[in-house]
């Protein structure tokens, strides 16, 4: 559910920034929304359709990217992917490894008319 207070701040954000451009309508926003965010897509599509009804918004397409997750192991400084639920560095087989990315979320651009 918390996808709900996610996308009003989307919401917020992007109208904010579409009111300084002067803009009239807005087309797209290109979200990054990593692997461990724990965000679920459908539920944002789904509450953005409906909370930006009657705004410059509606319409408009969402374009998320979903960088993949990498960490950085603690010991040799190997920087990974993890495999599925293995999160073992694959170099040194240590399992002490930090997360780089993998828990963004964030609007990358807003395309306005």
């Amino acid at each position: 559910m918390h996808e709900l207070s996610i996308t009003e701040n989307i919401l917020s954000i992007t109208l904010e920034k579409a009111e300084e451009a002067k803009a009239s309508r807005v087309s797209r926003i290109n979200l990054v929304v990593g692997e461990l965010s724990g965000v679920v897509d459908e539920c944002v599509d789904f509450y953005f359709t409906f909370i930006s009804k009657d705004t410059i918004a509606a319409g408009a397409v969402l374009s998320i990217q979903h960088p993949p997750t990498q960490l950085r192991c603690r010991k040799c400084n190997t920087v990974y992917s993890p495999d599925g639920q293995d999160w073992t560095c694959p170099d040194c087989h240590e399992q002490n490894s930090e997360i780089v990315s993998g828990r963004d979320l964030y609007i990358e651009s807003i395309e306005v008319e």
